[in-house]
């Protein structure tokens, strides 16, 4: 009995002791996911573990800085820019992170697709007076605060967000490039934002995309004309001498949305370059005469914009040069032919040798429709041409040069509501026989690019704006006090003006 025993108490032992050291063991680690390379989309794509969706990740960092303007790749054409006198910056800087995320997962309906791209921009702002010797500091995106008030909070940072869209069985949906801009967009061969290239920032749409084959393809679309498509409707009977002298020629009257742009495109896109003819139907929705809806409106317009862009490439000149121009024609949708990164409204100042005058200026004013209390609305035509030339030297070095025009031209009733607020707002000298409001507006400029490594570029750009405008010759307005840019009430020579600036670039992709 006592063999027995100890027989059994040394069997529970020695499986207690399996027991803990069993438990002590490491647990099987489970299989672990490597990311998978995706192929089905071009390079830099992977698929998401544990799914079928194919995803790629990319950006870029821009430090940009503009000499002698108050705005980046834009010309010194209105406000303190314009003025051209001690409150306008010598230099604007500006740093920017983007970051885009693409994803594509493969269905029976074709491909699903997602595109996000948003950016973080740091932009230093400028000093406008406010009166008395005072100027304050108005950061780009913000809330000009007192001078030396608050210096720990950023100057102009803010978050844009670029594109935001899915597609899917030929459909868009969300923030997405305009059908009706050519594929190089604003860029030509330029950084400058020109007359003839449609809208700058991409807009909210609902497009649908038929593909005929070889490159050939046609986009209907229906798209938001809040802000980026919709220059002003000018109520003239609200005009104020302040709002003359900066161009305004009377109180901006847009009423709320009623209906989206629609857009045509049809584009042929082939080894030898591309072609793209597109239209668009804008509705021009006013508010009110005066201060309530008693006080009456006028009717909607409908106007309208076409467009014609050319891109050619493989030209004798080298590989990879490229010619892109584009020509375009508006009534009553003025931002198809100026885009939406442009000024609406234009005061530059310069000198002169008028003796009776104090300085020059040049004053314009963009709409797409004007109307005085019990009118209707007055459409207002633009048109304008575009285009670039870039040149690869090699490799690393590229050069370009480049060229827009637009036009803004207004019918005599117009012409009529606005001189006569011209006439009596800034005491035209030259009276209505001296009054015309039409304008040319030109830009012409060009750039040398430097790749040193793949993905990294330096450049270099000198632009050279001109304003046109078509008052008579000699004649003089009578402007009030600006304190925001310190130019006192005098009167003034109306005359040309010209601007020139330069940018330097630098950038790295990802």
């Amino acid at each position: 009995m006592k063999i027995a025993k100890s027989l059994i108490l040394g069997s529970a032992a020695m499986f207690m002791g399996l027991g803990a050291q069993a438990a002590d063991l490491p647990l099987k680690a489970k299989p672990v996911e490597y990311v998978k390379i995706c192929s089905l989309y071009g390079s830099g794509f992977y698929y998401i573990p544990g799914t079928d969706t194919c995803i790629k990740l990319g950006g870029y960092l821009r430090v940009w800085t503009g000499l002698r303007v108050n705005a980046i790749a834009y010309p010194a054409d209105f406000g303190v820019g314009g003025a051209q006198n001690r409150l306008s910056n010598s230099y604007t800087a500006r740093s920017r992170e983007a970051l885009n995320i693409d994803t594509r997962t493969a269905t029976e309906y074709g491909v699903v697709r997602t595109f996000f791209q948003g950016a973080y921009q740091w932009t230093s702002g400028g000093y406008s007076g406010v009166g008395g010797g005072t100027t304050v500091y108005a950061s780009l995106g913000g809330v000009p605060a007192p001078n030396n008030a608050n210096p720990g909070a950023p100057a102009g940072g803010t978050f844009w967000l670029q594109y935001a869209f899915i597609q899917f069985a030929g459909f868009t949906l969300g923030k997405a490039a305009s059908q009706f801009s050519a594929p190089w967009f604003d860029y030509p061969a330029n950084w400058y934002e020109l007359a003839g290239s449609g809208g700058f920032d991409p807009v909210n749409q609902f497009t649908y995309t038929a593909d005929f084959g070889p490159g050939i393809t046609a986009s209907f679309s229906a798209q938001d004309q809040v802000a980026l498509y919709t220059s002003n409707i000018w109520n003239v009977s609200s005009a104020t001498p302040a709002g003359l002298a900066v161009g305004a020629y009377g109180a901006n009257d847009i009423g709320g949305s009623r209906a989206p742009d629609l857009v045509a495109m049809l584009r042929v896109d082939q080894a030898w370059g591309l072609f793209q003819a597109s239209v668009a139907a804008h509705d021009n929705h006013a508010a009110y005469y005066g201060a309530t809806e008693t006080s009456g409106h006028p009717d909607d317009k409908w106007g309208w914009a076409g467009q014609l862009s050319l891109s050619i490439k493989n030209i004798p000149t080298g590989p990879g040069d490229t010619i892109n121009m584009s020509g375009v024609y508006t009534h009553g949708a003025s931002r198809y032919s100026f885009n939406s990164a442009m000024s609406s409204t234009f005061a530059m100042y310069g000198g002169t040798k008028l003796a009776n005058a104090y300085q020059s200026v040049g004053l314009a004013g963009l709409s797409d429709s004007v109307f005085v209390t019990g009118s209707g609305q007055e459409l207002t035509t633009t048109y304008g041409v575009n285009a670039g030339y870039t040149h690869n030297w090699n490799p690393n070095w590229a050069t370009a040069i480049y060229g827009g025009l637009g036009a803004v031209r207004y019918n005599s009733t117009a012409k009529g509501y606005i001189c006569n607020a011209v006439v009596t707002g800034l005491v035209l000298s030259s009276g209505f026989a001296g009054c015309n409001p039409d304008f040319n507006y030109a830009s012409v400029g060009t750039y040398t690019s430097w790749t040193p490594v793949k993905n990294l570029t330096f450049l270099a750009e000198l632009n050279y704006t001109m304003l046109d405008q078509k008052y008579a010759s000699g004649s003089t307005v009578t402007l009030p006090l600006q304190s925001s840019i310190a130019k006192p009430g005098a009167a003034y020579e109306l005359k040309n003006q010209q601007s020139l600036t330069m940018l330097l670039h630098a950038q790295r992709n990802w």
